[in-house]
């Protein structure tokens, strides 16, 4: 008995590595680094899901949490983060996010940009410029004293996550990462989709940023747009789908 249970032992340590190899996920096909830049009143704790759909599928990302308080700033911190890219990089960037990649994608190791419900501002024009061009009507803006930005606690959950359970666009609002109004009205000195293929989703049910001020932003970029029925965080609320248009553009690019 003590030998047959050894032999089995045996016979399963044996085993293991090869049932390990297997778990592995494959080396994915086009570029393999995704860089993400989170917008303005969440961090990056909800790009979570799409995060780990990813890794899965043998992607490597970074998340680079803007402080909204300068966009030149908050571009060199993603510069910061491409030296550190092994290869050839692709940026996501959803709300004040698509400002940034838009400012730091003219470096050659990006190869192409994905926006998700975000601004693409070209030269001259800055996320409030954008945003109140074509405003949707719940949007719920508070501006402190001081020059910082939030949203009206309130209203947060119909505004940005009406497709999300109120728990947690309850915890989301009194957690918010405020932006400045500094940074929100910064003029883009960079608009790297005119030179870089780019990739974008429209919120159809977003009551935060105008769909259709979304869809014009796109069209302008050249972008292939995907619509996506979701609320502002529709990366939160629709993650798989939102993976699936990111995979696309890195099997895509080289």
């Amino acid at each position: 008995m003590r030998k047959s249970l050894s032999l089995i032992a045996l016979m399963l340590a044996a085993a293991s590595p090869a049932f390990a190899a297997d778990t592995t996920p494959p080396a994915p096909t086009g570029i393999k680094n995704i860089v993400i830049v989170p917008g303005a009143f969440v961090d990056g704790s909800g790009w979570h899901v799409v995060h780990d759909i990813l890794i899965h599928k043998g992607y490597t990302v970074s998340v680079v949490q803007p402080h909204i308080e300068s966009l030149p700033n908050d571009a060199d911190a993603v510069f910061r983060q491409l030296r550190k890219q092994d290869g050839p990089t692709l940026l996501v960037g959803s709300d004040y996010g698509g400002a940034v990649i838009s400012e730091a994608g003219n470096r050659d190791k990006v190869k192409g940009l994905v926006y998700v419900a975000a601004v693409a501002p070209s030269v001259g024009e800055s996320v409030l410029q954008l945003v109140e061009s074509m405003p949707e009507p719940s949007s719920d803006l508070q501006t402190s004293f001081d020059g910082y930005i939030v949203v009206d606690q309130k209203k947060f959950g119909a505004d940005l996550g009406g497709d999300l359970t109120a728990n947690r666009t309850n915890f989301m609002a009194i957690s918010q990462v405020p932006g400045t109004v500094a940074a929100l009205r910064h003029a883009a000195g960079v608009a790297a989709w005119r030179n870089k293929p780019s990739w974008a989703v429209v919120a159809t049910e977003d009551h935060f940023y105008s769909p259709d001020l979304q869809r014009s932003m796109y069209q302008r970029a050249g972008s292939k747009i995907t619509e996506i029925k979701g609320s502002h965080l529709v990366f939160m609320s629709q993650p798989e789908q939102v993976a699936q248009v990111i995979e696309e553009a890195a099997q895509s690019l080289k």
